[in-house]
């Protein structure tokens, strides 16, 4: 599968139907995949961290999640199609588990959020064999890895915040006896309730971070990362004259 590599980090050129087909096909076939979500920030940081870069880089999938990689994608006349947030896959996972009756577990969070996102799931998707949680909280990493490796379950949905639960999965993935690893940031405080996501409005127009501004004014700064990165992406368009192809 060929990526689109923006700024030096490679995102995956599907929507969210060819993603989850992709996996649940790798399932099958015993195929281990880990999923990561990319956004403007994170290409920034991955720009002045040679670690995380590579961290990202190794992922299976690395779902293009915020509007600005979309953005950044079409001024480089790019192959991104749409974007494929965290949330909306991680449910659209959910779906596929109630279908197929793959076993899941979630790891991450407050002990109270993650619980509350384990009683909507089983509400929701009444076939769904989720197999087990844990609160992100506990620090013994052998006991996290003893209880998820128990319950067996065919997908594991890591909330710990980015870019910290990126890394847990990268130091921990040869130990996990799990088909998928996603990497969730806040989706179970949305799923618990905890979170109100932007209306769906405001996400088909992309612009859920503008809505998360209006209603948190206290993210103007991290909102900042946005034109700062469409002008680097411009910048390197121009280094790379004079189609200004995808690198």
């Amino acid at each position: 599968m060929n990526s689109e590599t923006i700024l030096g980090v490679n995102v995956t050129p599907l929507n969210h139907k060819e993603i989850t087909n992709a996996i649940n096909q790798r399932i099958k076939a015993e195929l281990k995949s880990t999923i990561v979500a990319i956004n403007p920030e994170k290409i920034i940081k991955a720009n002045k961290n040679q670690e995380l870069l590579a961290l990202l880089n190794s992922a299976t999938y690395q779902i293009p999640d915020g509007i600005g990689v979309i953005l950044a994608s079409k001024l480089r006349k790019g192959a991104l199609q749409s974007r494929v947030t965290g949330i909306d896959l991680m449910e659209r996972l959910l779906e596929l588990a109630d279908t197929e009756r793959y076993r899941i577990y979630l790891y991450g969070a407050h002990d109270s959020v993650v619980s509350k996102a384990v009683q909507v799931i089983k509400t929701k998707y009444t076939n769904i064999e989720l197999v087990g949680y844990m609160h992100g909280y506990e620090q013994n990493t052998n006991k996290i890895i003893r209880d998820i490796n128990n319950c067996s379950p065919d997908l594991l949905f890591v909330a710990l915040g980015s870019p910290r639960q990126e890394f847990w999965i990268k130091e921990n993935m040869d130990r996990l006896n799990v088909k998928v690893v996603q990497g969730v940031g806040g989706s179970f405080d949305v799923l618990s309730g905890k979170v109100k996501r932007a209306p769906k409005a405001f996400r088909n127009m992309g612009l859920e971070w503008f809505y998360r501004l209006m209603t948190n004014p206290s993210r103007f700064r991290r909102q900042l990362v946005l034109p700062a990165f469409l002008l680097k992406v411009l910048l390197k368009r121009k280094e790379n004259s004079p189609i200004g192809e995808p690198e």
